[in-house]
């Protein structure tokens, strides 16, 4: 196990490399910079740009110099922990990102615990009464579920809201903590409105595990360890928990690699029409705007916990499913 991981981590070196080049390549395919962008704003509103300054941090900040040189500048600071500076908010990358990466992983928490409590008592329902009325109506409500938008979902939430108590739901704390550092008053505040988002970003994912889990654990249940185990007179209960439900959650353990991504990245277009604090519309704005630095170190951190995510989904199905081995061997 231990060389098995040494080989991933190497692995995980050259895959983090091809990454970086192509998120910075595609971020700088654009014509222009974000000073550009900034000067047409300015002209298109009126407004006289400073273009000594501009000039001033054009060469400040390396856009003067040819990419390869700007790339390298930009990866060597990665590497020593350095994600940039934004030039949109004038503030290094990592104090935009702190206070709005805390509410996120807050958000993704709470929708991860919401979804496995709902989801799974419904999916091992679903499959141990196949085909009965209750089956047909989780059935009906997990596709529901799925063919709905989460962001039609937040907007026929806020409108009824409105409509039936003459409240606006958006925001993930009332109005005075907003640009606050956190504090114990803020986390009320923030656990106050967490309920809304949490279901509203939760109701797809929740949809998708039940049935995945619900067509796993039908495909387990017919097998025949199972039968036997039954036939030999082990109670449902048991026999249920001991072989197929943990055989059957194997889509789970492998969806580790998504969810570490999705708890720092959060629902993006959501949290635009929710008005929440997190960090899917700053990295929407930041890609608009080319503040480079900002949406690069952004995505190379995303992209770190996504091989992360995987590798520790591929180590716990080798500890879960002793069907699953490393590698190959020969068998006679």
């Amino acid at each position: 196990m231990l060389k098995y991981i040494f080989k991933r981590i190497l692995v995980m070196i050259p895959t983090l490399f091809v990454t970086s080049v192509l998120i910075f390549t595609v971020i700088n395919l654009p014509e222009g910079d974000y000073f550009e962008t900034m000067v047409a704003e300015m002209q298109a509103q009126g407004e006289k740009a400073d273009m000594s300054r501009v000039e001033f941090l054009k060469k400040e900040y390396g856009f003067d110099k040819p990419p390869l040189e700007r790339y390298f500048w930009w990866a060597t600071g990665l590497l020593r922990g350095d994600m940039g500076y934004s030039f949109e908010y004038q503030l290094p990358v990592r104090d935009v990102v702190g206070d709005r990466l805390l509410l996120t992983m807050i958000v993704s928490f709470f929708t991860i615990i919401f979804t496995w409590i709902v989801a799974f008592p419904i999916g091992i329902y679903s499959a141990t009464h196949q085909y009965s009325w209750g089956d047909y109506g989780l059935t009906f409500i997990g596709l529901l579920g799925l063919a709905v938008p989460h962001f039609l979902l937040a907007l026929i939430f806020l409108y009824f809201a409105n409509i039936w108590f003459g409240t606006s739901i958006g925001g993930l704390v009332d109005p005075q903590y907003l640009n606050q550092p956190m504090s114990w008053a803020k986390f009320k505040s923030v656990l106050e409105h967490l309920w809304i988002p949490v279901i509203i970003i939760g109701a797809g994912g929740t949809a998708g595990m039940i049935r995945k889990l619900r067509a796993n654990l039908l495909d387990e249940l017919q097998k025949q360890y199972y039968v036997t185990a039954r036939a030999k007179g082990l109670p449902p209960g048991k026999a249920l928990r001991k072989y197929p439900l943990r055989m059957a959650l194997n889509f789970f353990i492998s969806d580790i690699g998504d969810i570490l991504p999705s708890i720092v990245s959060g629902a993006e277009i959501v949290a635009i029409v929710l008005s929440l604090q997190t960090t899917g519309p700053l990295l929407i704005r930041a890609l608009q705007s080319q503040d480079m630095y900002l949406a690069g170190s952004f995505l190379m951190f995303l992209s770190f916990l996504t091989v992360i995510g995987v590798l520790i989904s591929d180590i716990a199905l080798a500890l879960l499913d002793p069907r699953i081995r490393l590698q190959g061997t020969a068998t006679k």
